[in-house]
């Protein structure tokens, strides 16, 4: 019975995935893929989505008047679990402002829906997380959309308004994200 039930919730996420999938294929990459501000579905549900590297490339390539600030993360990184509340502190503080946080898993898919799920219901985040399968990414995806991050190691934060972008390899602080988010904000 314990398995009938599991097999249905999972085939239910699944579909439900694909739908969501659909959406950004329709829309904006810009918002589909990053923030969404119902927090409140975010605790009851796993909705984090999958991006291919061409998709993630659309989304991080974006020139408006939004700030877009891109935590690359995975959940068994000790620096990475340590910056994130800076990065949750900082989206409430900004609530409402053109200012969107997300954040790209690059654990295992395996892990995908165990530690990563847990992480992002834990903290609340599930809406703002894009998994990432890393074994799809190669030299030529980092050398086109950053400057100085190879994929060698994490955290990466990479932030964009309009033209002007700023990178971060490493653990951030609380006061190096604050100036970073208000020099771009400016």
């Amino acid at each position: 019975m314990k398995k009938i039930i599991l097999s249905t919730l999972i085939l239910t996420a699944l579909y439900s995935c694909k739908k969501e999938g659909q959406k950004i294929e329709n829309t904006a990459v810009a918002d589909s893929a990053s923030v969404t501000e119902n927090t409140a579905s975010a605790t009851r549900a796993y909705t984090s989505k999958e991006l291919s590297p061409e998709n993630l490339g659309k989304f991080l390539a974006q020139k408006n008047d939004t700030l877009y600030v891109t935590n690359f993360f995975a959940t068994w990184c000790g620096p990475c679990m340590r910056e994130i509340p800076h990065f949750k502190k900082k989206m409430e503080e900004l609530k409402g402002k053109p200012v969107k946080f997300t954040f790209i898993n690059l654990d295992d898919k395996s892990e995908w829906n165990s530690s990563v799920k847990k992480f992002a219901q834990e903290n609340n985040l599930a809406s703002n997380i894009i998994l990432l399968d890393g074994q799809k990414l190669d030299a030529t995806f980092f050398k086109t959309h950053f400057k100085q991050w190879d994929g060698g190691s994490i955290p990466f934060t990479y932030l964009r308004k309009g033209d002007t972008t700023d990178e971060y390899l490493g653990m951030m602080t609380e006061e190096t994200l604050n100036s970073k988010v208000e020099a771009l904000l400016k």
